[in-house]
């Protein structure tokens, strides 16, 4: 058996677990404060949150040295969920003997499991992530998932890990992207895309309200027409699909799954850096830049801005997002677990 810690933050890990768990020939059990999608017939552990604050009667500071004075990342004191999910995953490792338990992605959850004896393969993010919470996770980790191409030009890749010691480096794997369309990766761009439309691909992670802001990108633009999968309008797998394929340019933001999902469709696209800790979509975004895989903007731009924009993505044909996803990210990512794990590889 192996575990799948999953962060309930947003849907690309949710969407990467997906992909890789469906390459791994061991039973995958999936533990997160995320319920399960519908349909979903994989075991799965529904934790309590970690974020919902301390009892009403109690008499504590709830914002007081969440992350134990910069060693963790998030362990606010007194939260009511806090205790109880470690009992969850502790009772769990107890009980499921977990070969191995991929963290994707919490330091305290690996950290958790490697108290109780169990390898770690933990997803690592572009970033700055040398701070001792981060080292922490790392050094205890067996391996380091890295979705990302590892045949950058050097000083790309060092970017994108940013001051990593040798210790790291030697263990990680370089996967290339991995998202939910990894089994059906375009081999190119289709016969013909839609002209002037733009399709718009924004997650549900991030903190900004950015309604007003595509609503002004829209109006901009009177000769495109947009459609979008976005909060609050929901598309399923196909849907995505299916937009990514046809439209004539893709916007979205820097976020792993979702460059992952444009690459795989081989989009053109304009990619926005949304702010998010460790400078994450920034780092990614200059690489993407760097590589002339994406016309990019390192903020939302302004309405006068996107006529140009749009044009300057719909003059490429997607065809060197090839370079990011290969389509095997998936296949790479579980070989490494199941190494860790002593299990075969389907």
């Amino acid at each position: 058996m192996i575990g799948y810690y999953v962060h309930h933050h947003g849907d690309g890990h949710r969407h990467r677990m997906e992909s890789v768990a469906a390459r791994l020939a061991e039973p995958v059990t999936v533990l997160s404060s995320l319920a399960p999608p519908a349909g979903s017939t994989r075991p799965w552990v529904v934790l309590d949150r970690d974020d919902e604050g301390p009892a009403a009667d109690a008499d504590v500071d709830a914002d007081a040295d969440v992350d134990a004075g910069g060693r963790l990342h998030w362990v606010p004191r007194h939260d009511r969920g806090l205790a109880a999910r470690a009992a969850q995953l502790t009772r769990w490792i107890t009980e499921a003997r977990p070969s191995a338990l991929v963290v994707d992605v919490s330091v305290e959850v690996g950290l958790l499991a490697r108290l109780c004896g169990v390898p770690v393969v933990t997803v690592v993010m572009p970033g700055r992530r040398t701070d001792p919470a981060h080292s922490l996770l790392h050094d205890i980790a067996e391996v380091l998932l890295a979705p990302w191409p590892e045949d950058l030009p050097e000083d790309l890749a060092e970017e994108l890990t940013s001051g990593w010691p040798e210790r790291w480096r030697s263990k990680t794997v370089f996967t290339g992207a991995i998202s939910r369309f990894d089994g059906r990766v375009a081999t190119g761009p289709p016969a013909e895309r839609s002209a002037g439309t733009a399709f718009l691909l924004w997650g549900a992670g991030g903190s900004a309200d950015r309604q007003s802001a595509f609503a002004s990108a829209e109006r901009a633009t009177p000769g495109w027409q947009w459609s979008s999968a976005r909060p609050g309008r929901r598309l399923d797998a196909e849907q995505v699909w299916g937009g990514l394929r046809e439209a004539a340019v893709v916007v979205t933001h820097a976020g792993q799954n979702a460059v992952a999902e444009v690459a795989a469709a081989r989009a053109p696209a304009v990619v926005v850096a949304d702010p998010r800790p460790f400078d994450e979509q920034h780092h990614t975004l200059r690489r993407l830049s760097r590589l002339g895989l994406a016309v990019t903007a390192p903020a939302w731009p302004e309405p006068h801005e996107w006529p140009d924009l749009l044009a300057r993505a719909a003059a490429a044909d997607g065809s060197a997002w090839s370079a990011w996803n290969d389509g095997r990210g998936a296949d790479r990512a579980a070989a490494a677990i199941a190494r860790v794990a002593g299990g075969p590889q389907t």
